[in-house]
């Protein structure tokens, strides 16, 4: 399960990659859990962490932001399929500080005499996942 803070409260999601979107890396809140910041602290204590910053290049923009997403997908479903039953992932970027976005540079090329662009892409800031346990 991954969870993530709105407000006071901590709460389910699920990732929502979506290149059309403005916030191209977001999260959908779910009813599955839900607890106060105090509560969950008293409840949960932090054993690592780990931040998802995949880059990818190509020459195709629309397939290189694909792969891009492909990839922090990926890394996200592999943090969660590791975790045991008394375990979460808990997204610790914050809103309006340092939330991952996806940034692109083009870098112009000549491919057999015409001019072309490269396409770099990348998540920064990375997407900030911390492992919790239940206590006891």
């Amino acid at each position: 399960m991954i969870l993530r803070r709105f407000g006071t409260k901590i709460a389910s999601v699920v990732p929502r990659l979506d290149a059309r979107a403005l916030n191209e890396i977001g999260f959908t809140r779910t009813d599955t859990f839900e607890a106060s910041l105090d509560e969950f602290g008293a409840d949960w204590e932090r054993l690592s962490g780990t931040e998802l910053a995949p880059e990818v290049d190509g020459d195709v923009q629309d397939a290189a932001e694909k792969e891009l997403f492909e990839h922090l997908s990926a890394g996200i479903e592999t943090h969660q399929s590791a975790l045991r039953p008394d375990e979460i992932l808990l997204v610790e970027n914050e809103v309006g500080k340092d939330h991952p976005k996806t940034r692109d540079k083009k870098v112009p090329v000549i491919v057999n005499g015409e001019n072309r662009y490269h396409f770099h892409w990348k998540v920064d800031p990375p997407l900030k996942l911390g492992l919790y346990r239940r206590r006891g």
